[in-house]
């Protein structure tokens, strides 16, 4: 519901006023379009300081330079260290816009519903200390919108995949956009994109979080500020203007002050907060400073879905890992190669619509074409699939298709003593096996015993958790290839007994899984 219009907090809309000389002086100061927003925030914004209560805005020299990269460009995105008042900025910013620019429709989209109540709690606070000379009458005033007189109004809501679709927008603010799912990230982008291509304009703000979200995806193009004539130009290759604020721009902030804030958040979470790196903040399987410094390459070659990072050698052994899925839209199947004895990633495959049958045709193309590019007799390739519920189905298909159509052998994991069930090829993920599993990947990772060239799996193990005693994707992130991994994984530990180089490409010194026992092959 509105707040009663009749009371001192607001101006009423549509009511004649008389104004002082000195009066018009500064409301014209205000309205001015190239200095008003510097002269208002610094003379009529007052914000609500946690500890000293209300105080007129005094911007830093930092704070006055994110004012002027807001106003004077169309797009702009800016990485900013925590705690510097970033938000309070873009909230006295968007004040003056819909005061100062009539119909204008302004759009807030933080990553939380509480950060957008936040925002506009920091916008209403700092309207009703506001002088009835300098503000504008508003329509409505409620806590998540302002409709004002002069046909603007300000609209706070969460960031989803649909917000903001069909509005026309002047506007679009977008606070801690970096920590947006990223899959909602993207479908928002993609949705708001074509509202922003007819004349809107964009602010992003955030302090970093992934290196391969959307947020960092918009923050690398800004900085590409070189032409195709070898030119500099300010802005980048994609419209935006980049800025960016460290901790040391806070004139409050030393090296004393940052060595302490280091040694009670640890130095990783200082490097993300304060220095701007995008290191991720949840508690991955693969350290994260190491996943920063992870990078992928583009395939040397593709086969319809098939990437291929490497050609097929004959003098190396190749894995084929297979983790099934219905192919109904859901969850997508993944096939992982990988070279032995290097433990280099040669291809992969990723589908989230292919039905099972494919899936093994699929695997069975990429066999033929190692056997193809390496002219041995199939003894170097070896294959499997993980068996475990849907995995039957897949069990099924390769029967079909008869394991001597597919070049290579068909490698399955021992019966394991004590496990009185009848025996199923491929091999079969329990939770105790995938968090063993997990920790060999890590440790041969991170010693770069094993060598990721794909940028999606590299992707997926940003998003690759703990959660519930395990590991696995984040919420609306998907797994699979990081799982068709582990299963290649799982099957050099097998192979290891027969290719001794192998043997010593897994070897960690902390070996936490059970003496292998010979393979299976039937």
């Amino acid at each position: 519901m509105s707040k009663n219009l009749d009371g001192v907090l607001v101006k009423q809309a549509n009511r004649r006023q008389t104004f002082t000389h000195d009066e018009i002086k500064e409301f014209a100061a205000c309205a001015d379009p190239v200095t008003g927003p510097g002269y208002f925030l610094e003379n009529y914004f007052y914000i609500q300081h946690p500890v000293r209560g209300r105080l007129l805005y005094k911007p830093f020299d930092f704070q006055n330079e994110l004012i002027d990269v807001y106003h004077n460009n169309r797009f702009s995105i800016n990485l900013l260290g925590r705690q510097m008042g970033k938000t309070t900025t873009a909230a006295g910013y968007l004040l003056w816009y819909a005061m100062f620019k009539p119909d204008s429709t302004i759009l807030i989209a933080a990553h939380k519903f509480a950060g957008a109540q936040e925002i506009m709690q920091r916008i209403r606070y700092a309207y009703e200390l506001c002088p009835d000379h300098i503000r504008a009458g508003v329509v409505s005033y409620n806590k998540g919108s302002i409709d004002f007189e002069n046909g603007s109004r300000i609209v706070s809501t969460t960031t989803t995949e649909t917000t903001g679709r069909g509005m026309s927008i002047t506007l679009l603010y977008c606070d801690e956009f970096a920590f947006v799912r990223n899959t909602i990230a993207r479908e928002f982008w993609t949705s708001i994109s074509p509202t922003l291509a007819t004349g809107g304009k964009a602010i992003i703000t955030s302090t970093p979080n992934s290196d391969d979200d959307q947020f960092w995806m918009i923050w690398k193009a800004a900085n590409k500020t070189i032409d195709e004539h070898g030119n500099e130009t300010e802005r980048g290759v994609n419209g935006f203007k980049a800025y960016i604020a460290k901790w040391n721009r806070h004139p409050e902030r030393d090296e004393v002050w940052a060595e302490q804030e280091r040694h009670s958040v640890g130095v990783d979470r200082f490097m993300r907060e304060h220095e701007c790196e995008p290191i991720i903040w949840e508690e991955t399987l693969i350290n994260s400073m190491y996943l920063a410094s992870m990078e992928g390459i583009d395939p040397i070659l593709k086969q319809g879905t098939v990437r291929w990072y490497k050609k097929p050698d004959p003098r190396y052994t190749y894995i084929v890992a297979l983790d099934p899925s219905l192919g109904t839209g859901g969850d997508p199947a993944a096939i992982q190669v990988f070279e032995a004895p290097s433990m280099e990633q040669v291809a992969e495959w990723c589908h989230n619509k292919t039905p099972i049958p494919q899936q093994i045709q699929i695997l069975k193309a990429i066999c033929e074409y190692i056997a193809e590019e390496t002219r041995v007799n199939s003894t170097n390739i070896y294959y499997s699939v993980e068996n475990n519920t849907i995995g039957e189905a897949a069990l099924i298909s390769i029967a079909d298709i008869g394991e001597e159509n597919i070049p290579g052998i068909f490698l399955s994991e021992p019966k394991r003593a004590g496990n009185t069930r009848a025996f199923r090829k491929g091999f079969n993920t329990t939770n105790r096996v995938k968090l063993s599993s997990c920790a060999k990947l890590k440790t041969l990772i991170e010693s770069s015993k094993m060598h990721i060239r794909s940028k999606p799996l590299i992707s997926e193990l940003k998003t690759f958790i703990a959660a519930g005693g395990s590991y696995a994707a984040k919420q609306g992130e998907t797994d699979d290839l990081v799982m068709s991994t582990i299963l290649a994984l799982r099957i050099a530990n097998e192979l290891k007994n027969y290719v001794p180089e192998l043997d010593n490409s897994l070897r960690d010194g902390s070996e936490d899984y059970d003496q292998p026992m010979p393979f299976i092959m039937l």
